[in-house]
């Protein structure tokens, strides 16, 4: 493998407007700041990456600026000029700032993008992955009424969605699975609470068992393992977690406790693809099953999390629907499209896709390069 020299980093960040407001138990979004990254090597290739942040700290304590400050003021100085021979490098030269995973993930994933370019194969294929085509889910947000929701579930499963995930929170639960289940009894269903649930509520949890769900995804808190692993204890349906996964080690120490019997991985979550696989390997080799969920990415984070998917234990429908069940237009070319619940992995060198230069300006709120590295200093 060709090795890779970052001569330039340039941050994009960028407003993007969704088509409709997204509804979860963290709140609304109706648009987000987000940053892309462009790392450009010593021969000029670009690779791109992005920042899987919103404009507040719901998700977890990133936000789209202090992701932008870590990269400026701290990742990229630490990178840019060093030889890099192989791009699951990047992760461990990134360990010496703790957590700040999205961060990390924006400048990695990039200069995977870069790596496959430079060696002229798709990311799918430098990553080993095996699949030429990917199964898609739809992720709905919270409804105003059960009616609302079924009505919602209808459409996608018109348009062939493989799988269906309903956001949920107290107040917003039993009803409205009940109501899609009445309608749609044998569609591919799971829940994701976001954390909005305790384990007082272990009695409430037990009634979606009727419901032959898929999995719950993160019932309870965001940082938890361990409580987890009693509700897992108490009820049928398969927990899985998301928010409490930020790195292999996460990974290796809920599979143990039986926290879970499914993993969500998100790129920027866990700090960028190498974990990714990493954390994909674990489960595999432990017989749990994964799956790729969505952070409302443009193109970019998409189209890498197609390649992730393209990995044999993705056994699971992620939440990679097309370009357009988000946005008006997409800052990639061609856009991410699906055919009956069926996206192709991208087999040209890289993401497999272009990113709209023009597109790109227009949506652009600031802009800038960095070309500087720095020389680390001891720990006092």
């Amino acid at each position: 493998m060709k090795p890779v020299q970052i001569k330039e980093v340039v941050l994009h960040t960028v407003k993007m407007k969704l088509i409709a407001p997204f509804t979860t138990s963290f709140g609304t979004f109706q648009e987000k700041h987000v940053c892309l990254v462009e790392a450009i090597d010593e021969s000029g290739i670009s690779g791109w990456g992005e920042t899987t942040t919103s404009d507040e700290p719901y998700y977890n304590e990133e936000t789209t600026h202090t992701a932008v400050y870590m990269l400026k003021d701290f990742l990229i100085p630490r990178i840019i000029h060093k030889t890099i021979e192989h791009p699951l490098d990047v992760h461990d030269m990134l360990t010496f700032v703790r957590r700040n995973q999205i961060a990390k993930s924006a400048i990695e994933t990039a200069i995977w993008d870069v790596f496959a370019k430079k060696n002229n194969v798709a990311l799918s294929e430098l990553i080993d992955g095996t699949k030429t085509e990917i199964e898609v889910g739809k992720s709905i947000g919270i409804q105003a009424t059960p009616g609302k929701l079924v009505e919602k579930v209808g459409e996608y499963v018109e348009e062939g969605f493989r799988k269906l995930k309903v956001k949920i929170a107290p107040g917003a639960d039993l009803d409205y699975i009940d109501a899609v289940r009445k309608a749609f009894p044998d569609i591919p269903l799971m829940a994701d609470a976001n954390s909005a649930y305790t384990l007082n509520d272990v009695d409430h949890l037990k009634q979606l068992d009727q419901y032959n769900l898929m999995m719950i995804e993160q019932p309870l808190a965001h940082d938890d393992i361990i409580d987890h692993a009693t509700l897992q204890k108490e009820i049928q349906t398969p927990v899985c977690l998301d928010e409490s996964i930020h790195s292999l080690e996460d990974a290796r120490k809920a599979l143990q406790l039986g926290s879970c019997r499914i993993i969500n991985i998100k790129i920027g979550r866990v700090g960028g693809l190498g974990e990714s696989i990493r954390i994909h390997d674990l489960c595999r080799d432990n017989g749990v099953p994964v799956w790729c969920g969505g952070m409302l990415e443009t193109g970019i984070g998409r189209a890498h999390n197609i390649a992730l998917t393209s990995l044999s234990n993705f056994t699971i429908p992620g939440d990679t629907a097309p370009s357009s069940h988000y946005w008006d237009e997409d800052i990639i070319e061609p856009e991410v499209t699906m055919d009956h619940g069926i996206i192709q992995v991208q087999t040209g060198p890289g993401i497999g896709f272009d990113v709209n230069r023009e597109k790109l300006e227009q949506l652009t709120v600031e802009k800038e390069s960095i070309t500087t590295a720095v020389t680390p200093h001891p720990m006092p």
